[in-house]
């Protein structure tokens, strides 16, 4: 008799578990960081990577195995919030440039390693033109033709990083001249010597030229002589 009650207790303990952990149900999966990426696809390969749809089982789950493979994402956090909500704070690629392919844009970042391709063409990113490109492979540093080309843009997205510049294109001229755009500018930069200093110095040129349209002249911009013209147009 006494078994029996032990074994009537137990069961009701289980029973009274399984019910409240029912009540883990996952009713919002609260997604932040997500510029580039999605933020259904992080919440879809979120909820996919669990057995069942319960709060605990998602965040263990995604905890001991995370997802990956989501494009642009370098990596995510889990959090329990509470047994309705899970949130998910998002990581993603340091993306420096893209180039068009085939009427997709393939993206890579500062070192030139190619990170997602995508028919969608994000406008914070730069879009290089003037380089060729026959193959590329994910992971792989971009294939360039023009080798000393490649490097001068690449040495253009880090210092666009380093200083924080809003740059949406960056292209060469048929004399090999560097041209970066922003917004309604031009930026002429010449064949590429004095980058540094020029880019260092861009910034605070473009707050005074905020709103306005034309070409700002930065060819013979140096250590030495720090002067740029502009012409509205």
């Amino acid at each position: 008799m006494v078994r029996k009650v032990i074994w009537l207790c137990f069961l009701a303990i289980i029973v009274g578990a399984v019910a409240y952990l029912s009540t883990f149900s996952v009713a919002n999966v609260e997604v932040n960081g997500c510029v580039m990426s999605s933020e259904d696809e992080v919440r879809k390969a979120v909820m996919d990577n669990a057995y069942i749809s319960n709060t605990l089982v998602l965040y263990l789950q995604n905890k001991i195995k995370p997802v990956k493979d989501i494009p642009f994402v370098a990596k995510m956090d889990v959090e329990y919030v509470d047994k309705n909500k899970i949130s998910v704070d998002v990581y993603e690629k340091s993306v420096a440039g893209c180039i068009e392919y085939m009427e997709s844009y393939v993206y890579f970042d500062k070192d030139g390693i190619v990170l997602e391709t995508a028919k969608v063409r994000y406008d914070k990113v730069p879009n290089i033109k003037g380089l060729t490109v026959k193959s590329w492979e994910l992971g792989k540093e971009l294939p360039v033709e023009n080798k000393k080309r490649f490097d001068t843009i690449l040495n253009i997205t880090q210092l666009v990083d380093k200083y924080d510049l809003d740059i949406r294109g960056i292209e060469f001229t048929v004399d090999g001249e560097v041209v970066l755009r922003h917004d309604n500018i031009e930026i002429e930069l010449g064949e590429g010597q004095n980058l540094p200093i020029q880019l260092m110095n861009l910034g605070s040129i473009l707050k005074e030229l905020e709103g306005k349209s034309g070409i700002l002249y930065m060819k013979e911009f140096d250590s030495e002589n720090s002067t740029a013209s502009f012409k509205v147009r």
